[in-house]
């Protein structure tokens, strides 16, 4: 539960830093729908992207990886899809987005593995 819960948080920071960083998406609310956006996203990469992973293993193998770039376009713009509180303009905003969130998310779980081994 508290795994679920961290990344929930993780997620609502990155969305937020998306849609500071990048024209063409947008996030309305203060913390609350922000929470409720960042739950749906993760819901979504949960049990959709391994699907769509599975079925574009060879393109993402034929593009050496870059295809999950696409991937994770493809799981903003459903979740854009899926609430009222995030709204993305476009695959190129989505795209540019997944980039930020792919960052933000990398060094987030970063800071939070080395919380971890610290204590």
């Amino acid at each position: 539960m508290k795994k679920l819960a961290t990344q929930i948080l993780v997620n609502a920071l990155a969305l937020s830093a998306a849609a500071s960083l990048v024209d063409g998406i947008q996030l309305t609310g203060e913390f609350w729908p922000v929470l409720v956006v960042a739950l749906i996203f993760s819901l979504v990469n949960t049990f959709v992207r391994p699907v769509l992973k599975l079925l574009a293993l060879p393109f993402i193998l034929l593009t050496l990886g870059l295809m999950l770039l696409v991937i994770n376009a493809l799981m903003l713009l459903l979740t854009d899809r899926l609430t009222t509180g995030l709204t993305v303009d476009g695959f190129g905003p989505a795209l540019l987005g997944s980039i930020v969130i792919s960052v933000v998310g990398l060094v987030a779980g970063a800071i939070l593995d080395d919380r971890k081994k610290a204590s």
